[in-house]
């Protein structure tokens, strides 16, 4: 990438009075050199979707409202946290792998997180700029982090003996964040549920009904993240029928598409859910259907020692490009076997809490758009405003596609330092940038425009 922008820089030192360029043709040079070499750099970036028709698959949406305040928010914080903390692998995936079944399920006699502090994690989540939170009430494993009647395997049976969901549920009510639960649909200690053969299905879907009431009465959650639902167990009309049982209980809470058989990352007809769960990666671009990817700080979900942690530039950059495409980002930490989230940890979602500090106008209650997300640059709209995202420090200039139904009447920095331009229907937005630019994580130029940006048609780049 240094390479190509340094050839971006060289070639305009070369034309460096554009105003006065000599032809029409000098000038279509420039702008196509410019897309050519932009064009390389999004090779992996995200493609445009222009997504499907939402299939709830079970006859009841979530109020539009709901849904518009969920996707306002914009950044989340994801926990996975339980007894696994003790041997610092995977929650419920290293289960009968790198700790024996046994021993796995035996972990919650050892579980006693004396430094558990919920009013922390959420101060925490709060400081970074999350607007929610969202913690493994049950993964897999099968481990409850509430005391709920309909099982054994729950906190209540471990050393530690308190409800981790009612506090953090308090603390969130308390400092203002929305309090959300993943629950799965597999369990695989629940001798209903087998991965390998039929167990007593309709006895489990029972059991998880009632442990879901539980959590909806007492908690109530602003959202249900549920998991597990490719496994062949699970079928299409337990998951149109569970929805429908949710929404019985409490009819504005969100609900993402895992309940269903459709793929995580588009509606189809085995859709079940209100919005889509790209993984591990940043969604694409879509304006009809409401998303949210689900990332780590690192890279195992569960807490695990020495860890790699994302950079500064990484993590800032993945939340842009998210709002960008017009999706959220659930950002995951795992906290320790004692119950704390890592200094280390902290202290980059800090970082991203100082950055959201300046610029948390151009992510927050955006759409995306009008642009493509790429690696070079992102861009979020409000109103008549285009927040655009340069990911690159040192760039003389800077090109985008041309706006055909709409005209650039100014263009400044955050700080309202004013920004030079050219812009030409036929070849593109010419932006003249300082040597260096303000932030070396994302720099944001604000355009505005004589018309609603939120209302132009997505632009390719």
């Amino acid at each position: 990438m240094k390479n190509v922008l340094a050839h971006i820089k060289i070639y305009h030192l070369g034309v460096c009075d554009y105003k006065n360029a000599a032809s029409n043709c000098l000038m279509k040079l420039v702008f196509s050199v410019f897309f050519v070499l932009i064009g390389c750099l999004s090779v992996n970036a995200q493609q445009l979707s222009t997504g499907g028709t939402q299939q709830l698959g079970a006859g009841i949406k979530t109020p539009k409202r709901v849904i518009e305040d969920f996707m306002d928010k914009r950044f989340g914080m994801f926990v996975h946290f339980g007894p696994v903390s003790l041997r610092g692998t995977e929650i419920g995936w290293s289960r009968g792998k790198e700790v024996p079944t046994i021993e796995y399920d035996n972990l919650y006699k050892e579980f006693n997180p004396l430094l558990f502090n919920a009013d922390e994690w959420v101060k925490i989540a709060k400081d970074a700029g999350m607007k929610y939170l969202v913690i493994t009430a049950k993964h897999h494993d099968g481990f409850c982090l509430w005391p709920t009647a309909f099982s054994d395997y729950n906190i209540m049976n471990s050393p530690f003996k308190r409800d981790i969901v009612e506090e953090l549920s308090i603390a969130c009510k308390k400092q203002g964040l929305a309090f959300c639960i993943y629950f799965t649909v597999a369990d695989w200690h629940d001798p209903n549920y087998t991965k390998d053969q039929p167990g007593n299905i309709e006895r489990f879907v029972l059991t998880m009904k009632n442990e879901l009431k539980e959590v909806i009465t007492r908690y109530n959650p602003y959202m249900l993240w549920f998991d597990g639902n490719w496994e062949k167990q699970w079928k299409l009309e337990s998951g149109k029928e569970l929805y429908q049982y949710i929404k019985s209980l409490d009819k504005d809470v969100i609900v993402n598409n895992r309940l269903g058989k459709g793929e995580h990352t588009s509606f189809s007809s085995e859709s079940v859910g209100d919005y889509l769960t790209p993984e591990q990666k940043v969604g694409e671009l879509n304006m009809n259907d409401q998303w949210e990817s689900c990332i780590t700080i690192c890279n195992q979900w569960a807490w695990k020692p020495n860890d790699k942690m994302k950079s500064l530039k990484e993590c800032v950059q993945t939340l842009v490009k998210t709002a960008g495409g017009n999706g959220n980002l659930l950002f995951n930490v795992g906290p320790m076997m004692d119950g704390r989230i890592e200094t280390r940890q902290i202290e980059r979602l800090n970082e991203m809490g100082t950055w959201l500090t300046k610029y948390g106008t151009t992510i927050y209650g955006t759409k995306g758009g009008p642009f493509k997300p790429n690696n070079v640059y992102a861009t979020t709209r409000k109103g008549n405003l285009i927040y655009l995202h340069i990911f690159e420090r040192n760039v003389d200039k800077f090109i985008l596609p041309a706006l055909v139904d709409a005209k650039i009447m100014k263009a400044h920095f955050l700080n309202g330092e004013t920004v030079s331009f050219i812009q030409n229907k036929d070849f593109g937005v010419l932006i003249n940038l300082p040597k260096v630019l303000p932030d070396a994580v994302s720099s944001v130029i604000v355009l505005e425009l004589d018309k609603n940006a939120e209302k132009l048609t997505i632009i390719n780049n």
